[in-house]
């Protein structure tokens, strides 16, 4: 499923909300990116809260389906493993 969002709906959110249309434009095409992004890989490039630890999830591991990925923080979305490790990444230990 592809999110939709028109100019219009987001010329009138940023009106009464305070914020800029460009700002949400870029949030929408953040939210896109990431849809596009987890349909094509499905390892979660994830950091760490506590340690900033760069580690990747794959389908199946005990904390995969609640990982969220946030691009704006600098996580991301693996094709493979190799690609994850060589970038740096390590698996999740669980």
């Amino acid at each position: 499923m592809k999110p939709m969002v028109s100019a219009a709906l987001l010329l009138a959110a940023a009106g009464g909300a305070g914020y800029f249309a460009d700002d949400l434009l870029h949030v929408a095409s953040a939210a896109t990116s990431a849809v596009a992004a987890r349909s094509k890989c499905n390892i979660k490039g994830n950091i760490s809260i506590n340690t900033g630890e760069e580690i990747y999830h794959v389908p199946g591991q005990k904390f995969y389906d609640e990982t969220i990925i946030r691009p704006e923080f600098g996580e991301r979305w693996f094709c493979s493993e190799a690609e994850a490790r060589a970038a740096g990444w390590r698996k999740s230990r669980r």
